[in-house]
């Protein structure tokens, strides 16, 4: 009996050798890889301690290393393609590596996706290359590019298979320079655009204060991104207005497709006195959560003008007034991006962004590809910039009414 056990201990021994020898055949040990290999393993450390969907997209991401490395990788351009393939698996755009030249570019330019056209870019849920917005008093906005319009081709060359950076890459150029995008657009034959480059101006702030009929005073503001200057430029907006003499006010936020989480922030803390205004979300659960410091800058009522092309730091901003009660917002629901990405420098000088952590509005709504409703839904074709808060604009209007309706209801009281 015990001369049994032996061998079937010696045969159980020998079988787990012969499957640690083979799995060691596909895989060389640490030491022994090759720099390429190291990069993809480092790629592949990094998402599996960070990335936001612990499932990586349903899959067994420990076998996705080990596929990956099966097959030699000649030089550093193989490995990219490798990593750029294991990526792919988890079927995130905005989970992607960026060569060296890419990363450097990102680094100077700190949304990413703004380009010398001035457009904001996505892949949809189809993989499209899309409009997330023009910036106001770009090129792209003064040729008639609209959100959602989903880009075919730039300058003939298809963006199928294009990756969001390649993209804007291919859209980047000289001032003064053309480039020629094939724009298909919703129950529209496509059509070519052609677009002067050029340099984006970056005072994100419009204000005015303007009579309605009834003469009240309406304090305007648009706002069109959340950049560095973003939040200092309001708070001078905000105080100077009420110094004018501002009852309620209008901020408008369409076609601003964000920028820095920061900026939303401080924003939001401008009209709240307290509450919350945003929470992180990582695969642990609640990562992080950001309150109103208080004082508010104003108590006036105010309306919000969001559309399709009102996105990431404007969806937590309008979220943030919504859920508080501070504001009412009026339009369409908004373009749903809702997911924060961070940034690896790798060790060769390129770089990795990947999904680390999703927003949730106070009152824990998930906004990522659902966007947020308005409490007063109006849809309208798209206006010229001329048109932008005139007779013409209807979503304006509606906010105009609503303001004077409130402060009739208020003063009744």
């Amino acid at each position: 009996m015990g001369f049994m056990n032996k061998q079937v201990f010696r045969l159980g021994f020998s079988l787990l050798v012969a499957l640690w020898l083979a799995f060691f055949s596909i895989i060389p040990p640490a030491a022994a890889l090759t720099d390429d290999q190291k990069l993809v393993s480092e790629v592949w450390r990094i998402v599996n301690r960070t990335y936001l969907d612990e499932s990586f997209n349903h899959q067994n991401w420990a076998a996705v290393r080990q596929k990956t490395l099966e097959k030699p990788l000649k030089n550093h351009q193989a490995a990219y393609e490798a990593i750029q393939r294991m990526l792919k698996s988890l079927d995130d755009p905005f989970t992607r590596f960026l060569d060296p030249e890419q990363y450097r570019s990102l680094q100077v330019n700190t949304s990413g996706e703004l380009t010398g056209v001035g457009l904001q870019i996505a892949l949809n849920a189809q993989g499209k290359l899309e409009v997330i917005a023009p910036i106001a008093g770009s090129p792209a906005d003064k040729a008639g590019i609209r959100p959602r319009d989903r880009i075919l081709k730039i300058e003939g060359f298809s963006t199928e298979n294009l990756t969001l950076d390649e993209a804007a890459a291919r859209m980047r150029g000289p001032i003064g320079s053309l480039v020629t995008l094939l724009i298909d657009r919703e129950g529209e034959a496509e059509t070519e655009i052609r677009v002067t480059r050029d340099r984006i101006a970056l005072n994100p702030v419009v204000a005015e204060l303007r009579l309605s009929e009834q003469q009240m005073p309406i304090g305007y503001l648009r706002l069109t991104q959340f950049n560095a200057n973003a939040s200092m430029e309001l708070a001078h907006a905000i105080t100077s207005l009420e110094k004018k003499g501002a009852a309620a006010y209008i901020l408008d936020l369409r076609n601003n497709p964000g920028g820095l989480l920061q900026a939303g922030i401080e924003i939001a803390r401008q009209w709240l006195d307290s509450g919350a205004i945003v929470y992180t979300v990582n695969r642990q659960g609640i990562q992080g959560s950001f309150e109103a410091l208080g004082p508010a800058l104003t108590a006036d009522p105010l309306v919000i003008l969001v559309n399709q092309g009102t996105a990431s730091a404007s969806e937590i901003l309008a979220g943030a007034l919504q859920d508080n009660g501070r504001a009412q917002l009026v339009g369409e629901t908004t373009f749903g991006k809702g997911l924060i990405q961070s940034l690896f420098e790798l060790s060769d000088g390129s770089g990795l962004a990947v999904t680390i952590a999703k927003y949730e509005t106070p009152n824990h709504r998930d906004i990522n590809k659902l966007g947020i409703k308005p409490d007063k839904v109006i849809t309208q074709a798209a206006l010229t910039r001329d048109q932008i808060a005139t007779e013409a604009d209807e979503q304006y209007q509606a906010a105009v009414e609503l303001l004077i309706k409130n402060s009739v209801v208020a003063g009744a009281k």
